[in-house]
């Protein structure tokens, strides 16, 4: 399988245009920030490129394993319907886990009222995953997969690429993603794009946040899938359910993102993701497209959920239009 894309990075703050004045509301669904000095690093990157950071008190929140109890944590979501000047920018401070814990206590029918008509981007990934199904299954919003917080906006040397993509895509009403992949298909296809962490989304399968009619998947859809610190095996599972459920054969391509840390063992006898993706495409007969800069990794694109996209492969490389999402108006030209 080819190697994604690898983006240059830099040690100073990217930005894609001025960012006077943006407010950016930080939101901690899931796990609480153990690595304190980047998430001081994203505070003051986002200060520094003209932002306004608001809901620092998460930061200072620790439940066990999570950023706060699960009352706190479901608030940050729910205080997006009542507060009295919304956020441009909700963004979440890192994964873990958490999210799940929270969606019978969301206030779906309030945050669609408020935050339909209204154009506050909702970003993040991994565990964020759960949220975004859940969201736009029961609210119709479309959110992002995107940086976060510590992971991103706090690295240690921020990767200009993926932040720049990720300002070029919440300031304007469309954007592109383009990669070089190993897959020699020819294919253009249309299609609602949707996806995340590979398994947030079977951990919903048969339940009511999972997207599409009767929780079979959004039909004719294009979704990526990524996914961390799962054995090769395991990756091929998650895939199988989802091709033996019926969402795969729904969809009009697969792209996979990045599959951090999923190393085989001695055990495996030299199996690995490679042998696990081999064994996909024999199975389904959709596209799977490799290569996709998404996921646990520090070079990734900013992809709503949910939005019109049109899929071209040729020559080894690939490019994902989509548009239709919430984004930031003030910045248009």
């Amino acid at each position: 399988m080819a190697k994604s894309l690898r983006f240059r990075i830099i040690s100073r703050p990217p930005l894609a245009k001025p960012m006077s004045q943006t407010h950016v509301r930080l939101i901690a669904p899931s796990g609480y920030p153990h690595d304190r000095e980047a998430m001081t690093r994203g505070v003051a990157r986002l200060r520094e490129a003209g932002c306004v950071v608001s809901g620092l008190e998460v930061l200072d929140r620790n439940e066990q394993r999570y950023a706060g109890s699960d009352a706190e944590r479901v608030a940050d979501i729910n205080a997006l319907a009542t507060l009295p000047s919304l956020p441009d920018i909700a963004l979440a401070i890192r994964g873990g886990y958490g999210a799940t814990r929270l969606l019978e206590h969301l206030h779906y029918d309030a945050l669609r009222e408020r935050l339909a008509s209204n154009s506050t981007v909702l970003v993040g990934h991994s565990d964020f995953t759960a949220l975004q199904m859940a969201l736009f299954v029961r609210s119709g919003l479309v959110t992002f997969g995107g940086p976060m917080l510590g992971p991103d906006f706090g690295a240690e040397i921020a990767n200009e690429r993926s932040l720049q993509h990720f300002w070029d895509t919440v300031g304007s009403p469309q954007s592109q993603a383009s990669w070089t992949t190993g897959d020699e298909a020819d294919i253009d296809v249309e299609g609602p794009l949707w996806g995340g962490n590979l398994a947030m989304l079977c951990s919903l399968l048969g339940t009511s946040y999972f997207p599409g009619v009767d929780g079979r998947g959004i039909d004719g859809g294009i979704l990526f899938v990524e996914d961390i610190g799962e054995p090769p095996f395991r990756i091929e599972r998650l895939l199988y359910q989802l091709h033996l459920s019926g969402v795969l054969g729904r969809q009009r391509a697969l792209l996979l993102g990045h599959f951090s840390h999923c190393r085989p063992t001695g055990y495996d006898n030299g199996y690995g993701l490679t042998d696990g993706f081999a064994q996909l495409r024999r199975v389904t007969d959709i596209p799977v497209i490799d290569g996709l800069p998404f996921g646990h990794e520090p070079d990734k694109f900013t992809l709503p959920f949910g939005v019109p996209a049109r899929l071209r492969v040729s020559g080894g490389r690939a490019q994902l239009d989509f548009s239709g999402y919430p984004h930031l108006a003030a910045w248009e030209q």
